[in-house]
């Protein structure tokens, strides 16, 4: 839920992909990003390893990366736009695929943190414990966005209910720690819904399904991160953000007319 004494502004401009490796979509990917001039772009089941390194780059942005070691499959990346402050959280546990990066508000805009998850069909128990006690400590302290493929299929987001015991242990991490599913329509065919999006105090706004990568069975999903900024007590001149849309040295703004306060 927001937060008492902020507003919300759209800051970042975001998409997401579970690829099933980008080995022959990367150029695919790069395109559409910069088509769409996208300033986040997260993105599952990447199946590099160690030999994915120049080939994995993408102009002006920042990369951030965990591989699966060892087995084929897995793997999580975000890449972000270079204007943006940001610094990845230390999370050296390896049962999960799982990138926690800080991205730093500027001048009265809250820090926001931004996971992207991928978590196997019928992960073990021990790993699920890991991921949920990580997840309770962040979404306590930070303004918090989640995304990722969590391959519970069993899990009906309208009535939050589920059949298998681990779905439903997940459904307890959720209320537990006071998040919002945001994604209210099938990502794959056939009706699933594995990929999924959450937020803790309404971050996300403008959520699209819609478009592949490549021939993959699994639609991309588009959304925008809001930006909480305090609310100051000093006269001073305020933007109220309800303008045109424009972009500013590869930064996604908004123009907007001015008021007083």
């Amino acid at each position: 839920m927001p937060v008492l004494g902020v507003r919300l502004i759209a800051q970042f401009r975001c998409i997401y992909t579970n690829a099933r490796s980008t080995g022959n979509k990367q150029e695919e990917l790069e395109a559409t990003v910069q088509q769409d001039s996208y300033d986040l772009v997260t993105i599952t089941e990447t199946w590099w390893d160690d030999s994915h390194g120049w080939s994995a780059a993408m102009d002006g942005s920042k990369l951030f990366r965990r591989d699966r070691q060892g087995k084929r499959g897995s793997g999580v990346t975000l890449y972000v736009r270079d204007c943006f402050d940001c610094i990845e959280l230390d999370d050296c546990d390896d049962k999960v695929k799982c990138l926690w990066v800080k991205m730093r508000g500027e001048a009265n805009k809250a820090d926001i943190l931004l996971g992207v998850c991928y978590q196997p069909p019928y992960q073990d128990e021990e790993a699920d414990e890991v991921f949920y006690e990580r997840l309770a400590e962040v979404s306590q302290s930070l303004a918090l966005v989640l995304i990722g493929d969590f391959n519970l299929s069993d899990i009906c987001w309208k009535y939050n209910t589920a059949e298998r015991k681990q779905s439903r242990r997940f459904l307890e991490c959720v209320e537990d720690n006071f998040l919002t599913q945001l994604v209210n329509e099938p990502i794959r065919r056939g009706g699933a819904s594995l990929d999924l999006l959450f937020t803790n105090r309404g971050l996300v706004g403008d959520v699209v399904v819609g478009g592949r990568l490549g021939l993959r069975d699994h639609e991309m999903i588009e959304f925008l991160v809001l930006g909480e900024v305090k609310r100051g007590v000093s006269k001073t001149t305020a933007m109220d953000f309800q303008g045109q849309t424009l972009a500013c040295s590869g930064c996604w703004l908004r123009e907007s007319p001015r008021r007083e306060s």
